[in-house]
């Protein structure tokens, strides 16, 4: 099984309106929910080590940053 594209779901779920949000981060990693488009409802959580991720993520706390 291949590893998901964390970035390019975030894009994606960016791009079409809806939210996500950096629950906890830590030196090696983060926790990102992902929130209906009117930024309400969690539909789903992730964890990721992936340095990819961690570059796109950065310092923001969520993608309206």
């Amino acid at each position: 099984m291949t590893e998901r594209d964390r970035v390019e779901e975030l894009k994606r779920w960016q791009d079409s309106g809806a939210l996500w949000t950096v629950v906890s981060r830590t030196p090696g990693g983060v926790t990102i929910a992902l929130l209906r488009c009117d930024g309400g409802e969690e539909v789903d959580r992730f964890d990721s080590t992936d340095p990819a991720l961690l570059h796109y993520v950065g310092d923001r706390l969520d993608s309206t940053e």
